[in-house]
């Protein structure tokens, strides 16, 4: 959420930025709406010390035995009474008049961040590793004959609809390595804090990280009001919201890994094929909460250490910084990693690792104490995949596959897997 005070000093610089967006001018409204709100909050106040001054009068009145001025004096108490009320709901009105216009405006963009209107006009800041050159047509992950029998859509169809899978086997227990190995790397070697959170929350979690309240559609609810957590940085951003901490207290550097649920709402017709885009997936996600001095670094750290998982993998990729049109509701900038699939012949996101500045504090309302006692102010959060398992699952069988069916896998996952190194033609660890 925005910082009215911002846009009042400032409202053309507010709307360029906004613009950078695509979205239209709102600055004036927004200042209009506030000098009627803060003209609301002042007659309610000043009918308030009204009402309390002919109060103290009463007693005045009544002690000096002048009836007719104590009768006038509780009418007026009475009167303006009513008109406190009225003003003071007038005055509420209007703050949740604003309050809800702010929290339906995306981030500002950082000044760096390339400026466009999708993703082809996102910029790829650099690559790493090159996609193996394979001496016969590379197959897509559902079709390897390694995983036929451990990677059942048809059964996850009749349990639960289309974009859902039932996985088993060697496929399961390969699937389960790459999400401990991951939490394992973060946690022991990244400095992260491994993090158990659920995933149903209330909403006004949800409003905290900004999923809503324009993005509901994209979320499951329950008949009860909790929704499932489309990623753990519902959670593990909000475990500061309403708090004010000691400047020491930060950066906190969590970890998670959790299912996930999203209803893809708008993606009819997008990515149906196998595992690439499902309603239930595991993730390991990164959540960073830090001083605003620190939060630069801080994005760029996290980059580095999702990249770092797929070049213990030994897995191609790219990174890419999001343009003004492309990047997430509620993030300054963003980087995509994209990893290799040979399956279809190009780079896929794997993970979106995102500095918020202090857009999700304002609205969560956690704040820290500056050592040197000055004011609490709002902290920085930044959010990012450690990966997506599901898409890193598919990265793993499509980079390793080979032409008898089988599939070799990465020598750093060996340790995760009882020491097998691959998996069969016939679907069966070896």
């Amino acid at each position: 959420m925005h910082d009215i005070r911002a846009i009042r000093e400032n409202p053309d610089a507010f709307d360029a930025a906004l613009a950078k967006r695509g979205s239209d001018p709102v600055a004036a409204s927004l200042v209009s709406l506030d000098e009627a709100r803060r003209t609301a909050i002042h007659a309610a106040e000043t009918a308030q010390a009204d009402q309390n001054r002919a109060a103290k009068e009463i007693g005045k009145a009544k002690a000096a035995g002048d009836e007719a001025g104590f009768e006038r004096l509780r009418a007026e108490v009475s009167a303006k009474k009513t008109e406190v009320a009225e003003m003071q709901e007038r005055a509420k009105e209007l703050d949740a008049q604003l309050t809800e216009a702010l929290m339906g405006l995306p981030n500002l963009p950082l000044g760096d961040v390339p400026e466009g209107a999708d993703e082809d006009d996102n910029v790829e800041i650099r690559r790493w590793g090159e996609p193996r050159n394979f001496d016969f047509t590379p197959k897509e992950h559902y079709d390897l004959p390694a995983v036929q029998d451990g990677m059942d859509f048809e059964t996850a169809a009749k349990l639960s609809g289309s974009r859902f899978v039932v996985l088993s086997g060697a496929v399961a227990r390969l699937h389960r390595a790459l999400a401990q190995f991951m939490l394992d790397t973060h946690t022991t070697e990244n400095g992260l804090s491994e993090t158990w959170t659920p995933v149903l929350v209330r909403d006004e979690m949800m409003l905290g990280t900004g999923q809503l309240p324009k993005f509901g559609e994209d979320s499951y609810r329950t008949r009860e009001g909790w929704w499932l957590v489309p990623t753990a940085e519902v959670t593990l951003t909000n475990i500061v919201n309403g708090m004010t901490v000691e400047e020491g207290y930060l950066p906190r550097r969590y970890v998670a890994h959790t299912q996930c649920f999203r209803s893809e709402a708008g993606s009819a017709g997008r990515d149906t094929a196998g595992m690439l885009r499902q309603h239930q997936f595991e993730k390991v996600e990164m959540v960073s909460v830090t001083h605003p001095d620190a939060s630069d670094e801080e994005h760029a750290r996290m980059t580095r250490c999702a990249e770092d998982i797929l070049e213990r993998l030994g897995l191609p990729y790219r990174t890419v910084v999001l343009c003004t049109g492309d990047m997430g509701f509620g993030a300054q900038r963003t980087h995509d990693i994209e990893v290799w699939l040979p399956g279809q012949n190009t780079y896929r996101e794997i993970s979106s690792v995102s500095v918020c500045g202090d857009f999700q504090a304002r609205r969560m309302n956690a704040r820290y104490k500056p050592a040197d006692g000055g004011k609490p102010a709002f902290v920085h959060t930044l959010n990012g995949s450690g990966l997506a398992v599901g898409r890193c699952l598919i990265a793993v069988l499509e980079n390793g596959q080979q032409e008898d069916g089988s599939v070799d896998l990465p020598e750093a996952l060996h340790p995760w897997l009882g020491g097998k190194t691959r998996i069969t033609a016939e679907g069966e660890l070896a």
